[in-house]
């Protein structure tokens, strides 16, 4: 009797001791008595009746994601793969509608995106999907969270994390873009090469420019220099003509520069006409191009 007694026992404590459970952080227990829904364990401690109530599941209430992959084809025809993250998590006030009433929540959430995807890309462009990716998922969000919200679920942030056209068309778009900015780098020379030849050609005007200016200058200086020369020749011979006075020191100068070409290292031979008729030729021009300066200095 008392080894019956102790056996007894030990199976009455043992059940009394297997009534009590516990439920982690972030996780909640649905009770049921006889298979009928009794009460939501909180984390901690928790006691059941023995052989009346059991644990039917244990729902988490952490952030879970959800990662989809959606195909559909856009307003020009082209096709894309959505990749789309879903972060969703169980409202603690109704753990009994998240455990009763979806028997795949992933599943379910999927249609319900692929249901949303399907009603806003195909009326965009590639363009437009590129430039509305965070549109899109925000439209996810809202509507799936709607949805959702029936079930016990609640939809923390939908992510498209990517949009990929086909590889063709992904190729082409490349190609065009390539050629974009060939065409603009191509400007971006032509432009270079343009400034640099307008620059160069107001360059060489201005070259030219003072050059003229350095000759005509140089040229108003030997006229004045051959004035003063005059002048004080007419003051030492006073019946000597102007003309005369030009005649001899345009000789002296002349045999003046053949005496330095002459004595130049790099000449080698030289023809030259000595007749006084070249020499009063070249005199009677530059009086006549001095009178002319006069004339216009006057005005």
């Amino acid at each position: 009797m008392l080894i019956l007694l102790g056996i007894f026992g030990l199976l009455v404590l043992s059940t009394l001791l297997g009534s009590f459970f516990t439920v982690t952080t972030a996780q909640v227990a649905v009770v049921t008595r006889f298979g009928e829904f009794l009460c939501i364990a909180e984390p901690g401690l928790n006691w059941k009746w023995p052989f009346i109530d059991a644990v039917a599941g244990r729902i988490s209430l952490r952030v879970n994601q959800i990662t989809l992959t959606m195909e559909t084809k856009t307003k020009d025809n082209v096709f894309v793969t959505i990749p789309i993250s879903v972060q969703n998590r169980v409202r603690p006030d109704k753990v009994y509608d998240a455990y009763y009433k979806l028997s795949n929540p992933a599943a379910q959430i999927q249609s319900y995106v692929e249901q949303v995807i399907l009603g806003h890309v195909p009326g965009m462009t590639l363009d437009e999907v590129f430039a509305s990716q965070s549109g899109i998922a925000l439209a996810v969000k809202q509507e799936l969270d709607a949805d959702m919200t029936e079930f016990g679920y609640e939809i923390v942030n939908v992510l498209v994390t990517d949009i990929v056209p086909d590889a063709k068309v992904k190729a082409a778009m490349n190609d065009i873009n390539a050629a974009q900015r060939a065409q603009v780098a191509a400007n971006a020379r032509g432009e270079a090469e343009k400034i640099l030849v307008v620059k160069k050609a107001e360059a060489e005007a201005e070259s030219k420019a003072l050059q003229g200016q350095g000759i005509a200058n140089q040229r108003k200086a030997i006229i004045e220099g051959l004035q003063g020369s005059i002048e004080q020749f007419q003051k030492a011979v006073g019946d000597a003509t102007t003309s005369e006075v030009m005649q001899l020191v345009l000789i002296t100068q002349y045999f003046d520069t053949l005496k330095s070409i002459g004595e130049s290292d790099k000449t080698n031979t030289l023809f030259l006409s000595h007749s006084p008729g070249s020499v009063k030729e070249i005199s009677e021009q530059i009086l006549q191009s001095m009178l002319v300066a006069d004339r216009a200095k006057a005005g």
